[in-house]
């Protein structure tokens, strides 16, 4: 017996300075699935244009199966039963994907040094390597952390430029802490932030009970305010602690 392969029609744009990122992932989501792609390309914005006119949509790429239009990327995911995600949704995904490689990261550093993966060291490194990088989320736009920042740190509400000013301090913090250099600077700089931190998360989670979004890994994060970035300011207070009591 014969068999048919499954036909689907796809429109994207495919011009000199652009190809559409979500007409390749559709491309590919339609082979995945078995479908044989007549692959039509939009060219120039004239014929975009007119496509969408023609069919009445704002928006390429477009898939067609059988005749009928199934609509964009997401239409066609849903159409094939597939997780469409929600920008708006609350995600602890940015923060597990951080801890994970900042973990990664003080074990090969560790095991590169000591020649063991589980050492005291890894267990700093991972510390300190977590605060540099949270402060790199958060450096790389200073204003839109800041501005999420406000929305619970007691301190920069009523001091604003000390919500600029965090994200440095907290970088110059762990990279100190990585090197155990000017311990005399780290340490009283990360009881600083992290105590305060540590306050104003636990006053405005667990006693005010505001449901708002953490700026603990910059400022468009879905991460809701609490555990997490109760998290990152025990962590800096606790190896403070730590640094300290081995200096006495």
């Amino acid at each position: 017996m014969g068999w048919m392969t499954k036909q689907a029609t796809l429109y994207r744009m495919v011009m000199p300075g652009h190809i559409c990122p979500y007409g390749l992932k559709s491309k590919h989501l339609l082979e995945s699935g078995g479908f044989a792609v007549d692959d039509r390309w939009l060219t120039t914005r004239e014929e975009t244009d007119a496509f969408k006119a023609e069919h009445g949509v704002r928006t390429t790429p477009q898939t067609f199966i059988d005749g009928a239009r199934i609509g964009g990327h997401d239409d066609l995911r849903r159409h094939f039963g597939l997780k469409v995600a929600d920008p708006d949704a609350t995600s602890y995904t940015p923060v597990i994907a951080l801890f994970a490689m900042t973990a990664l990261m003080a074990s090969a550093a560790s095991f590169a040094v000591e020649g063991h993966v589980l050492t005291i060291r890894a267990a700093e490194w991972f510390i300190s390597f977590s605060m540099v990088v949270l402060a790199l989320l958060k450096l790389q736009d200073v204003d839109r952390f800041a501005t999420m920042f406000l929305n619970y740190d007691l301190l920069a509400r009523r001091w604003v430029p000390y919500a600029s000013i965090y994200p440095f301090a907290e970088g110059l913090a762990g990279v100190l802490m990585t090197a155990h250099a000017l311990p005399w600077l780290s340490i009283p700089v990360a009881l600083f932030i992290g105590g305060i931190g540590a306050v104003s998360v636990f006053k405005a989670v667990y006693i005010d009970k505001r449901d708002i979004k953490c700026a603990c890994v910059g400022g468009s994060s879905k991460v809701p305010l609490g555990f997490v970035s109760l998290t990152e300011n025990v962590m800096m207070i606790a190896m403070a602690l730590w640094m300290l009591g081995r200096m006495m």
